[in-house]
């Protein structure tokens, strides 16, 4: 009795342990970094952009598109702001099929980033949007509301969280990740520090490069950021103001009232 009740101890034990352990693996390690586009006065950072164009250029768009950004974006205020011969230039490195010609040609600035090379790169055009969600990557919205952690901070997190370890199943490679949801990812380490020469001479560490490439990709998914805080601004202020006039026109309206009653004896 006494060693069958010993045996089912020992298997609980192990149970618990093993659940905590897979736990430990799987959970999602997502850290905070500071941009500069956080906050409600938060701005892009026009150098942190085109340096993260850049990585998105040299290492990214071998397989992942940005199939929902026009190469005229590239030279819009608030955004990288290429000058137009620069935007010309890029879209030209890349070639985009013509229906009318029947046959590929070089872009033009009104055309769009080309999709994804590969079926399972997924496009991250909306990528830091679609990682943020509303609730944040904790799943808390107190940590994206007040943190300010969303999808870029989940982008920098991921790019930094290989382990190096690898796993093999139904014949493909797997790579383990602290950020990745159950703990590996199919996409092998993409940077790994020094991967790009940065021309204003930017350090290039791997979180460095990870933090330019997740602000760029922010940008991406919300190139109007800038002028939709500007307006959230202008409205706040513009209701406040009105808020005031409505009170003193509301007070100055019933004043001669009010005195009226105060000045009739009670009965």
């Amino acid at each position: 009795m006494i060693r069958k009740i010993a045996l089912s101890a020992f298997t609980v034990i192990g149970l618990v342990a093993g659940g905590a352990a897979l736990a430990a693996v799987t959970e999602k390690k997502v850290d905070d970094y500071a941009f500069s586009f956080e906050g409600p006065f938060g701005t892009y950072d026009q150098m942190q952009l085109q340096r993260g164009l850049q990585v998105y250029t040299e290492i990214c768009a071998a397989c992942h598109g940005l199939q929902y950004v026009p190469f005229r974006a590239l030279g819009y205020d608030g955004g990288p702001h290429l000058p137009e011969d620069q935007v010309r230039a890029y879209a030209e490195f890349y070639e985009v099929f013509d229906p009318e010609l029947d046959d590929f040609r070089p872009a033009k600035p009104t055309d769009h980033f080309p999709q994804s090379g590969l079926e399972s790169a997924p496009d991250l055009s909306l990528m830091a949007k679609a990682r943020a969600g509303f609730s944040g990557p904790y799943g808390l919205g107190i940590n994206q509301l007040f943190k300010g952690m969303g999808g870029p901070e989940y982008i920098v997190s991921l790019l930094v969280g290989y382990t190096g370890e690898e796993k093999e199943e139904a014949g493909t490679i797997l790579y383990e990740n602290t950020a990745f949801e159950g703990g590996y990812i199919s996409m092998s380490q993409p940077l790994w520090g020094d991967d790009v020469e940065y021309e204003d001479g930017s350090p290039t560490e791997i979180e460095d490069l990870a933090k330019d490439v997740a602000a760029f990709l922010m940008w991406t998914a919300e190139p109007q950021l800038n002028a939709r805080k500007e307006a959230g601004f202008i409205a706040v202020v513009f209701l406040i103001v009105l808020s005031a006039l409505l009170y003193l026109t509301n007070k100055r309206i019933w004043a001669p009232i009010k005195k009226g009653k105060a000045a009739t004896p009670a009965e």
